[in-house]
């Protein structure tokens, strides 16, 4: 039975989505407060056991959802973060996204968008850890200078390590495979997000570019290109007419 970490101060909104989420199946510990969120991670890793979800409000008490976020990618957790709150700015998001959140929905919203998006967080995790590269016999990528290490979910450029979150390894896994080539906006979607689970088309934007940001090299062409209206090109050369 899978274990989700629900962290908001709002009593109430914890005491009704902790009630929903039971029906549904789900162990579910809560959290009021950033340092009780990590303090309940750490006890769980003190046992040998990890959530395998963590649903985070932004605006915590002592520490915010993004300084809970940071931390546990510091330390490697490799938990998924599912970001509840307000903030609804392009900005807002690439800020959680880099801040190592795996998906994001803003306040308020329908129970149900809620519940597709925990099934489909928990479900993906599930299926990298039991086949983290399914196209693939290596769990590494190699593509035009740039490694990803798919089980680290950490990429290497020019001698650096770029720690990714679940979603971005996902995303540059898939924009690797499939190199020189027109990725459209579905395709990405229907690999990234089942069939009904979709975000917001902001969150697709923000995804890629808070990764072109990461894996950019000063003075050399960018690997990730938008082709407008359709999609988006990898490799470090695009094809007039994509």
């Amino acid at each position: 039975m899978s274990q989700i970490l629900l962290v908001d101060d709002e009593v109430e909104l914890t005491d009704a989505l902790g009630r929903l989420l039971k029906r549904e199946g789900y162990n579910v510990d809560v959290a009021n407060d950033g340092e009780a969120a990590l303090l309940a991670v750490q006890n769980q890793v003190a046992q040998g056991q990890l959530y395998d979800l963590l649903i985070l409000d932004w605006m915590l008490p002592k520490l915010s959802g993004i300084e809970v976020c940071q931390a546990l990618r510091s330390q490697n957790r490799l938990i998924p973060v599912l970001f509840l709150t307000a903030k609804d700015t392009l900005d807002d998001r690439v800020e959680g996204l880099d801040a190592g959140a795996d998906d994001y929905i803003v306040k308020p919203f329908e129970l149900r968008e809620l519940l597709a998006r925990v099934r489909a967080l928990i479900r993906r995790g599930e299926q990298f850890s039991q086949n983290p590269l399914e196209h693939s016999s290596s769990h590494r990528l190699h593509v035009e200078g740039l490694d990803l290490d798919l089980e680290s979910q950490i990429a290497y450029c020019e001698g650096h390590a770029i720690t990714l979150s679940e979603k971005e390894s996902q995303l540059l896994a898939y924009l690797m495979l499939h190199p020189q080539q027109l990725l459209t906006h579905d395709q990405i979607y229907q690999h990234l997000w089942p069939s009904g689970e979709q975000p917001s088309s902001n969150v697709l934007v923000a995804q890629i570019r808070l990764l072109r940001r990461k894996i950019a090299v000063k003075g050399a062409p960018p690997l990730i290109h938008t082709i407008y209206g359709k999609g988006y090109w990898f490799g470090s050369t695009v094809e007039a007419s994509p």
